[in-house]
């Protein structure tokens, strides 16, 4: 493949067998066979019972996520980024990682020269953590970065190099409070809407390093448009990486109740159900969602959604013992909240109708879990208890002609 004039050789096992492209979400098959998640769902709702590669009938048409193949990919994509210059720049051969002097040069430049110095500057940081260091603590460099910003917002290239910059070197500044400003914010809400989903990602870890007391998160929920992007990124029809970006993000910004009630409004639970009724969905994603919903719990406007939606409570209550001890805290958290703590009727009655509910609360008990999630296994336990003696006393009421009281 060349991009750019840049030679790119794809290893064949990173393609599709359906499409031929790079997989962007790789799942195998019961055959083992791996494919692009969106090329192998259009093949399965079509109505085909076969892997496409071997014709072989399937016993199953479950999807499994490949994660180590994502790994690779990804890691080979992130090597190949870095070695992409601009067109107009000197050839990929010709160009070498710049020493710290010419990066001094190229900072001075940057509205000169703009494409060409910042495809270098990512170049240079993306090389080691010593260059990340210097990027850092180099005198002027945050202002001349924020000052490019102010100008370029129309171009989405460029700005996505900023971001890739600023991503690179978030854990080395000392003082993130300039990444707060409004510009700073807008750049990152425009690669949200308009970005790539690896400069989607990247402004996302960008976020989520600035969020670190509650006038940051404050001021990040409130900068017009940027939290509804957040939610919006929630779709199951995104990137997975891109999704689990997110629910990071999200969890990092959402300690204030005047964030929590803003992603209530817009919408985020329901978007946290999708996620945990998808069958597919990774780990990862499913503990993410699951501790964000329990964050969400707490707060009354959450606890009312939850409360009221029985289908999402069963989704919550069949992660239990099934996914991770991490996902199944979060969401013993999360029932006893509704269930327990606020005693929630609608919730309680719901959670007793799930089927092995009362098994999974059993064995929690009878496991190595935290003692506080024993515990609060301990008080929902109580609810199918008290709930089977009030169906025992409602039947002996009915029958008191054949039953004495």
């Amino acid at each position: 493949m060349r991009k750019d004039d840049l030679y790119i050789t794809i290893p064949s096992f990173f393609r599709c067998p359906i499409s031929l492209d790079v997989m962007k979400s790789p799942v195998s098959l019961c055959t083992g066979v791996t494919y692009d998640r969106a090329s192998i769902q259009r093949w399965l709702d079509s109505g085909n019972n076969t892997c496409p590669a071997t014709m072989q009938v399937l016993q199953s048409k479950e999807i499994v996520p490949n994660r180590n193949l994502q790994r690779l990919i990804q890691m080979w994509s992130d090597s190949v980024a870095l070695r992409q210059v601009d067109a107009e720049s000197a050839a990929p051969s010709s160009v070498v990682v710049p020493s710290q002097d010419h990066v001094k040069l190229l900072v001075k430049q940057l509205d000169k020269n703009c494409s060409s110095s910042l495809a270098k500057i990512v170049c240079f940081a993306g090389e080691s953590e010593e260059n990340r260091e210097f990027l850092a603590r180099m005198d002027g460099f945050l202002n001349a970065v924020f000052d490019f910003m102010r100008n370029a917002e129309s171009d989405i290239k460029l700005i996505e190099q900023v971001v890739s910059i600023l991503d690179l070197i978030q854990s080395k500044i000392q003082d993130k409070k300039p990444l707060l400003e409004s510009n700073c914010l807008s750049t990152i809400l425009v690669v949200l809407q308009r970005g790539t989903s690896d400069s989607q990602i990247q402004s996302l870890r960008l976020l989520e390093s600035i969020a670190i007391d509650g006038e940051s998160k404050l001021k990040i929920a409130e900068k017009e448009g940027l939290l509804l992007e957040l939610v919006n990124s929630l779709s199951k029809e995104k990137d997975e990486r891109l999704i689990e970006a997110s629910l990071s993000c999200l969890s990092a910004i959402t300690k204030p109740k005047r964030v929590k009630t803003k992603l209530i409004q817009y919408r985020t639970i329901p978007e946290l159900k999708n996620l945990l009724s998808e069958p597919n969905m990774s780990v990862s994603i499913i503990e993410k969602s699951l501790k964000l919903l329990e964050t969400l719990s707490f707060c009354k406007e959450g606890r009312v959604e939850i409360r009221h939606d029985s289908k999402l409570l069963q989704a919550i209550v069949q992660k239990v013992l099934k996914v991770s001890s991490k996902a199944t805290e979060h969401a013993v958290t999360v029932l006893w909240s509704v269930c327990c703590l606020f005693r929630e009727e609608k919730a309680q009655e719901a959670v007793v109708g799930c089927s092995n509910g009362m098994t999974k609360f059993l064995l929690l008990m009878q496991s190595d879990c935290s003692s506080a999630t024993r515990q609060m296994s301990a008080d929902l336990l109580k609810l199918f208890r008290v709930n089977s003696n009030s169906c025992l006393s409602s039947y002996d009421t009915k029958t008191t002609h054949i039953m004495p009281c």
